[in-house]
């Protein structure tokens, strides 16, 4: 029986079944059909008249016809629908204020501390894994736990569809092999920027939770026994994520050309990822002047002017056109 989610009993069920599949019948025929008693038959007959699922018929003796189902069940289910969705909610709003009552009073529920370099690979691995949205990410140079090139969890999340934004402190290039690693990465979909200089490494994934040494690695700590942090949702992850954007608003964005070369990794914007057109087509489109308008003044197609558009959002990390205007000028673009 299915319809118990309705608030069918089995015995009412077992009778709307037996009426719909024969139109009509008298209680003494639903009786025979069913194996119920003739006294439970009108008991469940009587249950389904007053839940609308059944009608009497005129005459002697008298006859019950099933109310179509799609009148009789369907407001039911959504009314069982809409009482399932609402304790649902209230449920995940229990979850959340057991969550956060665990979180003031257990910091491990905030803090995680990791022990070496296979569980933080371990750890890397299973953020990104669970990753639906985004993944943050500060490399620097002198790796820990995961070698440049090494992470084919990040290629398996952007192929699915996950966001990375990735920041490259200087130094990090100068680990062998690195510059492929990273082109590569940029071609699957990365989002990269280069600085200087970063204050540690990091790794967020989604907002949500973070993994950050606690002591130095590479050459200045114990890169055999890291120890990390893994934070979940808290003031301190916060503070990191803000950190994250800060050190990303004055990232260079690395560019990729079609031999493999990275330009822009000394983090110092001394290069200039825009060409001629880009500048003029940029400057054209703050200005207000329509995609359509800016193809005919310049010559270029309309699709052209488009992916032109659509390449300079990608270097400047933006999503909308008003987000590249801002970065353009932030840039020095303009």
């Amino acid at each position: 029986m299915t319809l118990q989610a309705a608030g069918i009993t089995a015995s009412e069920e077992t009778v709307y079944r037996l009426l719909v599949a024969a139109g009509w019948a008298s209680a003494q025929e639903i009786a025979d059909s069913s194996g119920l008693s003739l006294t439970d038959t009108h008991s469940v007959l009587g249950g389904l008249t007053a839940k609308g699922m059944v009608s009497q018929s005129d005459g002697v003796p008298l006859h019950y016809r099933p109310t179509p189902p799609d009148v009789a069940l369907v407001p039911r289910l959504q009314r069982s629908t809409d009482a399932l969705n609402l304790a649902r909610a209230e449920a995940t709003g229990l979850l959340e204020a057991y969550r956060e009552t665990m979180r003031r009073q257990d910091i491990g529920q905030l803090i995680e501390v990791i022990t070496g370099a296979e569980a933080l690979r371990q750890h890397l691995r299973q953020i990104q894994a669970g990753a639906r949205d985004e993944m943050l990410w500060f490399c620097k140079a002198q790796y820990v736990a995961m070698p440049s090139g090494s992470n084919r969890a990040e290629y398996e999340a952007l192929a699915r569809g996950v966001h990375y934004r990735v920041l490259y402190e200087k130094a990090f290039f100068d680990d062998e092999g690195a510059i492929d690693n990273v082109a590569e990465g940029v071609r699957a979909g990365e989002i990269a920027r280069a600085v200087p200089h970063l204050p540690l490494r990091l790794a967020i994934a989604d907002r949500a939770i973070a993994i950050c040494p606690l002591v130095p690695g590479g050459p200045q700590g114990n890169p055999e026994v890291p120890t990390a942090a893994l934070v979940r949702d808290s003031n301190l992850l916060a503070a990191l994520i803000a950190l994250f954007e800060r050190y990303w608003e004055d990232g260079v964005p690395l560019i990729v050309d079609d031999s493999g070369s990275v330009s822009g990794t000394d983090g110092s914007g001394a290069t200039d990822p825009l060409s001629a057109t880009d500048r003029r087509l940029l400057s054209l489109l703050v200005a207000g002047v329509a995609d359509k308008a800016i193809a005919t003044q310049m010559g270029l197609s309309r699709r052209t002017v488009q992916r032109h558009i659509q390449r300079m959002m990608e270097l400047a990390g933006a999503t909308t056109r008003m987000q590249l205007a801002w970065q353009a000028a932030r840039q020095g673009w303009l």
